[in-house]
């Protein structure tokens, strides 16, 4: 492990704080969690999970270009793959997320459904700003 990483890799879990709770206000406030049961990538999880730490590689690639004092239009380049990969992960995730969640509270129909899918409009929102 080089220096650069160690100083850059957290002693906890991805997503959390060292203490366990969730981090700070910015991932609190991106939508409480209103379901009970499984989430809808949950049959994925495992996909989801290989996904995931392939673009955590490409983020640590990123940190050793940087490191090693590469091009800038190449880490550029890099930066956009990275950037691609996690819409693309998004895009799946709330694709689920409508095919799983939406669909059920269509099916129980009430005020749940308009909960979903404002929801899900919040979350394509947040998508389009970043």
């Amino acid at each position: 492990m080089t220096t650069t990483e160690a100083r850059t890799e957290p002693d906890h879990a991805p997503g959390t704080e060292p203490n366990g709770d969730q981090p700070a206000p910015a991932a609190a406030e991106a939508a409480p969690h209103t379901g009970h049961g499984q989430h809808g990538y949950s049959a994925q999880k495992d996909a989801h999970l290989k996904r995931l730490r392939r673009i955590e590689g490409q983020i640590r690639g990123l940190q050793r270009m940087v490191d090693e004092d590469v091009y800038c239009i190449d880490v550029l380049t890099q930066v956009s793959a990275s950037t691609k990969a996690l819409q693309s992960f998004a895009l799946s995730l709330l694709e689920e997320h409508l095919r799983h969640c939406v669909a059920a509270a269509a099916e129980e129909g009430g005020t749940e459904l308009d909960a979903k899918v404002a929801e899900a409009t919040a979350a394509i929102a947040r998508l389009l700003r970043s």
